[in-house]
């Protein structure tokens, strides 16, 4: 006869125990090297820091580990043998991950946000998963590589060339007719181009409102913010305003 104290001790032998100490040294490691890469955006004041980072790594290092002893489920007295496929477990996460990384994304106007901390959310995954089937150095060179990505290649980007974009909101007084040569020409006077197809015209009280994308022909020779919108200032012909780079 099966006795509360015979059972509870299938749940604490050793085989169990055993277990038990190695899915928690999977989960603790897999917790460290989500803090590796989340600190990068914790420094820089993201919503997603290393708590975030530190839980995804973790929970989906635990999901794929108990696949690995359906054995030990239930103190290894389940009524029906449990087949596993890991790879629906790997599925199921990714595709969680993905709504996660949804939910941080954020677009205004032309500028779109979070697509940096999306990614290294799927990334701080696919650590977890690597430390749950025991790919310990595989994870940890991931960490590494993620870590190092985000903190270094930004630098990269500023040392090579490239042309910065600007997301330029101009509303015209009542009345006033904008042509778009006469803008282009000015854009081009200050170092910038329109970018193609990027042009939105609306109008609203007899007053019209421009948005468009301009694209720096050189980033050391570009019109910065600050001049650009001390010239918009003095020009009569415009009521209000917005410059701001057109991040992503």
């Amino acid at each position: 006869m099966l006795t509360l104290s015979s059972y509870a001790s299938n749940f604490w032998s050793n085989a169990e125990l055993n277990a038990n100490l190695i899915i928690v040294m999977n989960l603790a490691g897999a917790m460290l090297l989500g803090f590796v890469v989340g600190y990068e955006r914790s420094y820089h004041g993201r919503a997603a820091g290393m708590r975030t980072y530190g839980l995804v790594c973790m929970a989906s290092a635990a999901l794929v580990v108990i696949t690995g002893y359906p054995d030990f489920w239930f103190g290894g007295r389940a009524i029906f043998p449990v087949n596993l496929d890991p790879s629906r477990t790997i599925q199921g996460i990714v595709t969680g991950v993905g709504f996660l990384g949804a939910g941080v994304i954020m677009k205004e106007g032309f500028s779109i946000s979070g697509l940096t901390t999306a990614a290294s959310l799927w990334a701080s995954s696919a650590i977890g998963i690597l430390v749950g089937i025991g790919f310990y150095a595989a994870a940890i060179t991931l960490a590494l590589l993620s870590a190092a990505c985000m903190i270094w290649v930004v630098r990269l980007e500023t040392w090579l060339p490239s042309r910065q974009a600007v997301a330029i909101v101009m509303q015209f007084k009542s009345g006033f007719v904008a042509n778009e040569e006469a803008i282009r020409t000015l854009a081009l006077a200050r170092g910038y181009e329109i970018a193609t197809g990027t042009i939105c015209i609306g109008a609203k009280d007899d007053k019209t409102e421009w948005r468009f994308v301009a694209i720096a022909l050189n980033r050391k020779l570009a019109t910065p913010l600050s001049a650009m919108a001390k010239e918009l200032d003095e020009f009569d012909g415009i009521e209000s305003y917005q410059l701001a780079y057109a991040r992503n």
